[in-house]
């Protein structure tokens, strides 16, 4: 039976780094306690000052820039393109990561999953999208003010900025239509 939650944003706990250089407001995980034993973790970050990024082994990473004019990262001393709002960029979660912020501070989303328990795919959407996903948990994160959401057969859902809708639980081939800009994740455990 698939469960359907909607996540608000005004209600995401704020943790520390796990370096203790900053903080994050955590959106969703799969489970676990702390920055531990999670399979998948879905979370915001402010950054206020270019530096080292927390090391998380056994883990993939995927970000984004939400807010501010961007970063560039330095990944295990390869530096990585211009990071500009609403480029999701990939690397190593074990990865020595340092990053230069663009022109100030920044806000970001990030996804933290582990490859060898999930297959993870990450896409950014903006205006009227249709999709068919058989992802066993799907996640829609709205980076807009109003997004109205068509999820199978649920009721249209209407979220907020930086609101997230989890399904949970999924076992069938669902349609899903978006208004605006939006992420979706998909995330389906490797023995399913």
């Amino acid at each position: 039976m698939s469960q359907l939650t909607l996540l608000r944003a005004a209600d995401y706990p704020r943790m520390p780094w796990k370096n203790g250089g900053g903080s994050t407001e955590e959106i969703t995980r799969d489970g676990g306690a702390g920055l531990d034993g999670f399979g998948w973790r879905l979370s915001i970050a402010d950054i206020a000052e270019s530096g080292g990024f927390s090391s998380f082994a056994g883990y993939q990473r995927i970000i984004t820039v939400l807010q501010g004019e961007g970063m560039q990262l330095q990944v295990d001393d390869q530096p990585s393109r211009p990071l500009l709002p609403f480029d999701a960029f990939a690397f190593s979660g074990e990865s020595q990561v340092a990053c230069r912020l663009l022109g100030g501070p920044i806000r970001d989303f990030n996804l933290i999953y582990a490859p060898q328990r999930y297959r993870a795919r990450l896409q950014w959407f903006d205006g009227a999208t249709k999709l068919f996903s058989a992802a066993s948990t799907l996640l829609v994160f709205s980076a807009e003010d109003a997004l109205a959401l068509s999820l199978g057969g649920h009721p249209t859902q209407h979220l907020g900025l930086y609101d997230c809708l989890q399904l949970n639980g999924n076992t069938h081939l669902l349609q899903l239509e978006t208004s605006g800009r939006c992420c979706v994740i998909e995330l389906t455990g490797v023995s399913e």
